[in-house]
């Protein structure tokens, strides 16, 4: 009789350990899902820059990493998303967006000067070197790839996502663009402030 009261005693204070816990990590969860509320009501693509030269538009979009993690794995596991994130911290994604005012198409000849066929060839496999990164430290980044979101003619813009690494996630950035295709010159995107941390 003695055993079985140990037993019961261990075993209520593990469920009330367990009950804790648990009121514990919906509590996390409720706060979590505060954070990103909140910077999703402000706008994930909230710090957007566009330069527009000889009626192109050039639009510099830096989207936190936390976006496309959420995007991809949902808001079910935050513990999961929190390990992603903390693995890939820095990791900086851009979209960068080339828009004729008139929303002609960019890649025709008019424009590049080259087949259209090798102005895709160019977006899919050249633009690379035409992007680095400069830190508040002086620090420059070179692009380490860059996947392009073929419209095949629907959208009236070319769109890609320049990917960095190596850069702390707390750095200001200014993104540096050398226009090869449609020879436009340097464009310079300042990005004034970081986002605040989410704690996850």
């Amino acid at each position: 009789m003695k055993d079985l009261n140990k037993f019961i005693f261990v075993l209520s204070f593990f469920a009330l350990f367990s009950c804790k816990k648990d009121a514990q990590s919906n509590l996390d969860s409720s706060e979590i899902r505060e954070h990103y509320f909140n910077l999703e009501k402000i706008g994930w693509k909230s710090r957007v820059y566009t330069q527009k030269v000889e009626g192109i538009g050039f639009i510099a979009t830096e989207v936190p990493i936390q976006y496309y993690l959420l995007k991809d794995f949902g808001t079910e596991n935050f513990k999961r998303v929190d390990s992603l994130y903390e693995a890939n911290k820095r990791e900086r994604v851009l979209e960068f967006v080339f828009q004729q005012e008139e929303e002609k198409d960019l890649l025709s000849k008019d424009f590049t000067g080259m087949e259209y066929t090798d102005a895709v060839k160019y977006m899919s496999f050249g633009l690379s070197k035409d992007f680095y990164v400069v830190t508040s430290k002086n620090d420059t980044i070179s692009c380490s790839g860059v996947t392009y979101e073929r419209s095949y003619k629907i959208a009236p813009y070319q769109k890609v996502l320049l990917f960095f690494s190596g850069i702390d996630p707390n750095e200001k950035i200014q993104l540096v663009y050398t226009d090869f295709l449609f020879r436009k010159g340097i464009l310079k995107f300042k990005f004034q402030d970081t986002y605040t941390p989410i704690i996850l």
